[in-house]
């Protein structure tokens, strides 16, 4: 079975579907309706923008998110048994598998972008990459730390965890993860805590265009962060994504049920090799490339 796989923020490099825009009249449509559709020319970003355009939020996830479904949807290939994404990614796989238009997919991306800026700018908040420790453990220090918002958000592969919080819970977790046994805590360049309580107000605001968009059933199973399982109920999918903006992204879960339902091969479907260095690491008997 084949399972296609979507990128997240943090994929995103200067140039990004720039090959897709010059050889392909199909991806060249999709990309100037992008245009159209956010009022901004965000292929001008992606194919000449600098580094730090890119690393905004407002312009980052767009941007992935049309890399990606863009990909999809212009490729004969593209024949998902299963779909899953990581954080934006889940949108990405969302559109691609029917259950949004292009345009609303887009729009929700974009909402969903600037609305998770926003909650960024009202507190002092980042994330860590915490190597080398089990789940478990990570999971202990960050409840045992009360006095600052700590949490687990990104279950990426076996090792890896990153966790969201307070800048001071932040660096309070990094000694004790430390001394838990962790070989690394790596402070990410990010402009806040994403997947964890600060993004609450993010949340609600996503919700509210959430809740205007027609949800169809897709055409596969959707493999969600929320929960690592899979659904194609429009209603459940829906919940899942409103939810995933404060929960944390269960991908190695979601890697290993897919693996559980009969993958064997991961295809991802947006920019970089991130995930396909995460499905190694999950399950590295399996076959996987790039689209």
């Amino acid at each position: 079975m084949k399972a296609y796989v979507f990128p997240g923020q943090g994929s995103q490099f200067r140039g990004m579907g720039l090959d897709l825009y010059q050889h392909s009249d199909a991806a060249r449509q999709l990309f100037n309706q992008a245009n159209e559709v956010l009022g901004y020319n965000l292929t001008s970003i992606m194919f000449e923008g600098s580094e730090e355009d890119l690393k905004q939020t407002i312009y980052t996830q767009p941007a992935v998110f049309l890399h990606g479904v863009v990909l999809a949807l212009t490729t004969d290939s593209f024949a998902p048994d299963m779909v899953a994404g990581h954080s934006l990614g889940e949108l990405s796989a969302l559109t691609a598998a029917g259950v949004l238009s292009f345009e609303d997919g887009l729009r929700l991306a974009s909402v969903r972008a600037t609305a998770m800026q926003r909650a960024c700018e009202l507190v002092s908040s980042t994330m860590a990459a915490v190597l080398g420790l089990a789940d478990d453990a990570i999971e202990r220090v960050c409840a045992e730390i009360t006095e600052e918002v700590v949490v687990p958000a990104n279950y990426n592969c076996p090792g890896q965890v990153v966790i969201s919080g307070s800048v001071e819970g932040i660096k309070l977790a990094e000694d004790r993860l430390k001394a838990a046994g962790a070989k690394r805590v790596v402070q990410l360049a990010v402009g806040g805590a994403f997947h964890s309580p600060f993004m609450e107000p993010a949340r609600d605001e996503f919700a509210d265009a959430v809740e205007l968009m027609p949800f169809n059933a897709p055409r596969c199973p959707v493999y969600q962060n929320v929960n690592a399982q899979p659904t194609t109920d429009p209603q459940v999918i829906k919940e899942n994504l409103i939810a995933q903006l404060t929960s944390p992204v269960r991908w190695t879960q979601s890697v290993e049920r897919m693996v559980a339902d009969g993958a064997v091969d991961f295809y991802e479907c947006g920019p970089g090799k991130v995930l396909q260095g995460l499905i190694k690491k999950i399950s590295p008997d399996k076959n996987i490339a790039s689209i």
